[in-house]
């Protein structure tokens, strides 16, 4: 696991933090809840640096956006009333998912998207929400929209780099909207073989004024839908349109087969997931088909 640790260290700040892992020439990782490092470890590790003490623990307003800092727990988004209220719950649902409570009472925000999974829980949704993620590093703090991060995560470019928080914009919450989150998993508690978040608007005639599909563990990394989006946008939402947009989505992914399952049953997964994401979305914007 850590046989090759000979140090751990808690820095009080980001800028103490971004020292330490700068005087580990690569040998440092850093740590929170450390629920996806301990499952790698590795001997390369010699110092680990814990950022919960470094302020990075909250959930913010600010003005018509929203951030949420690296250090908040699975279970600070489930417990959150303000996160339960945006986009229909979406992250809170997501993060509810994220294997055992025990779990969700250590795993981080900051360490699901760092960790560069392709079947991050909170990855498709933030997707859906157009989120950005601010990186801190030596010059500074930067911006990149969360797609660019999550391709970035498990390079070397993001190396000497430290996530500090993910923010997004205030999601649509006019009438007739509706938002979901569908995750398949080998068991209750296992990691998502394939996951979906979805978003939509239609107008009083059943028209989508705007679609966002996003979708987990079908890429190297968690991955929009812009083709199925825009598919939707104008039309009409029935059965028969749900079908295009299902096999739209079908031939935009492009998953792996692994122990958990083939890559004809993830594309299948994704035709199937991203149907009843959007079927609850219509459900919930008053549009039951």
């Amino acid at each position: 696991m850590f046989e090759s640790v000979e140090a751990f260290y808690r820095p009080a700040s980001v800028r103490e933090a971004l020292q330490m892992l700068q005087r580990g020439k690569g040998s440092a990782r850093i740590v929170a809840g450390c629920t996806d490092v301990v499952v790698e470890g590795g001997p390369t590790v010699r110092f680990l640096i814990d950022i919960t003490r470094a302020g990075l623990n909250y959930i913010r307003r600010r003005g018509a956006n929203w951030a949420i800092g690296a250090t908040t727990t699975m279970a600070d988004l489930t417990e959150s009333n303000e996160i339960r209220a945006l986009a229909g719950g979406l992250l809170s649902q997501a993060a509810a998912t994220c294997g055992s409570l025990q779990i969700r009472n250590m795993a981080t925000v900051g360490g699901n998207m760092a960790n560069g999974s392709p079947a991050a829980d909170l990855a498709a949704p933030l997707l859906t929400l157009d989120a950005t993620a601010v990186i801190a590093d030596a010059s500074g703090r930067h911006r990149m929209p969360l797609a660019h991060y999550l391709v970035l995560s498990r390079t070397r470019a993001l190396a000497n780099s430290l996530l500090v928080e993910v923010t997004f914009p205030d999601p649509p919450s006019a009438a007739h909207c509706g938002w979901s989150f569908q995750k398949f998993g080998r068991t209750a508690l296992d990691v998502s073989v394939v996951n979906v978040a979805a978003g939509l608007q239609l107008d009083t005639h059943r028209r989508v004024k705007w679609a966002r599909i996003a979708l987990g563990a079908v890429a190297p990394a968690p991955v929009r839908m812009p083709v199925a989006e825009a598919l939707m946008r104008g039309r009409k939402f029935d059965r028969a349109l749900l079908a295009e947009v299902c096999a739209s989505v079908v031939r935009e992914v492009h998953p792996i087969g692994d122990l958990r399952a083939s890559a004809e049953y993830r594309m299948e997964l994704s035709r199937v997931l991203t149907g009843r994401a959007l079927e609850e979305c219509a459900a919930r914007a008053g549009c039951s088909l």
